[in-house]
């Protein structure tokens, strides 16, 4: 199994965006452009390209060979290298407002997919110590990396994207 590593800075900040986030989800399933990140994500393309250099400058993106799109013209995809996964990110050292970042991006995700799109959904309240929360971060991972150290062997299967999130409620 894969050992973590812990953020860096720049890498943090890196990941510190939501359209960030959503990119290198996009291109770890499948090479894409700057134009089709861009159409996928309605956004413009020189604001792609400005968060595609940002993930490429990490080693988050790669570029892919270049190939030959529908018109004939040469296409300069980017593939994610898979790299965030492996890494540790305590919240405590994330700049302000970075945690939300793959909440905003998944909540996002999950509005275009739909609500029917759901395949699984757990939510609770627990009560615990600072080492319990620890612990109990380390054993979803845990799972979650048995997963992905083998998602290789089933990328023909349909793709499925989540979330876990622990927090601290508001108290009213």
């Amino acid at each position: 199994m894969r050992e973590r590593r812990e953020v860096t800075p720049r890498e943090a900040k890196a990941v510190a965006h939501p359209l960030r986030v959503r990119i290198l989800r996009l291109c770890g399933q499948q090479e894409l452009t700057n134009k089709q990140l861009a159409d996928r994500l309605g956004r413009d393309p020189g604001t792609v390209l400005y968060h595609v250099r940002q993930l490429l400058d990490v080693g988050f993106l790669e570029p892919a060979p270049v190939r030959t799109g529908d018109s004939g013209a040469l296409e300069k995809p980017y593939r994610s290298t898979g790299q965030t996964w492996w890494l540790s990110m305590p919240a405590t050292e994330l700049e302000a407002g970075a945690a939300g970042a793959p909440i905003e991006a998944f909540t996002e995700e999950l509005r275009e997919a739909g609500s029917e799109s759901v395949q699984a959904y757990a939510r609770f309240l627990l009560h615990l110590s600072a080492d319990e929360v620890a612990e109990l971060d380390r054993r979803i991972c845990a799972v979650i990396d048995e997963y992905m150290e083998t998602e290789h062997e089933r990328a023909d299967r349909p793709a499925v994207s989540g979330l876990v999130v622990l927090h601290h409620p508001s108290v009213s």
